[in-house]
């Protein structure tokens, strides 16, 4: 990889649905990140997020296409659509996102808020919401 901050030009960013193979790579993600595996607890974020309600929680991961990567997944975003918080309306909740820290600074953030933005809005959501 390059110390560059562009991806590079033989390894398109793939964003997706996290599917259940992917678990492993998103704990190993989450550990480079915080120094502690934590599957018991991806485990079950995949459950409520990546394999049920899929028309209003998203689970999305960040992969190359072409070739992987050692690393595996490289980012990840997870959120859902909400419409009890403070009274509100439904709108979008984003409450985790990650990115290699070996890949940052490279727009991966960036192109996994914007494609969980396109996920809430094609089941009608405009507003969305950090935490």
């Amino acid at each position: 990889m390059s110390a560059s901050n562009e991806l590079p030009a033989n390894k398109p960013l793939n964003i997706r649905r996290v599917t259940s193979a992917d678990i492993e790579h998103v704990v190993s993600l989450d550990a480079r990140i915080t120094d502690q595996p934590k599957p018991e607890f991806w485990q079950d974020i995949y459950d409520r997020y990546g394999a049920r309600r899929l028309d209003e929680r998203f689970f999305l991961v960040a992969d190359f296409e072409e070739g992987g990567t050692e690393e595996g997944i490289i980012g990840m975003i997870v959120g859902e659509v909400r419409g009890w918080e403070f009274g509100s309306e439904p709108c979008g909740w984003v409450f985790a996102v990650s990115v290699d820290p070996n890949q940052r600074e490279k727009g991966i953030g960036e192109q996994l808020f914007k494609a969980i933005c396109a996920e809430f809005k094609q089941v009608g959501i405009s507003k969305v919401r950090t935490m």
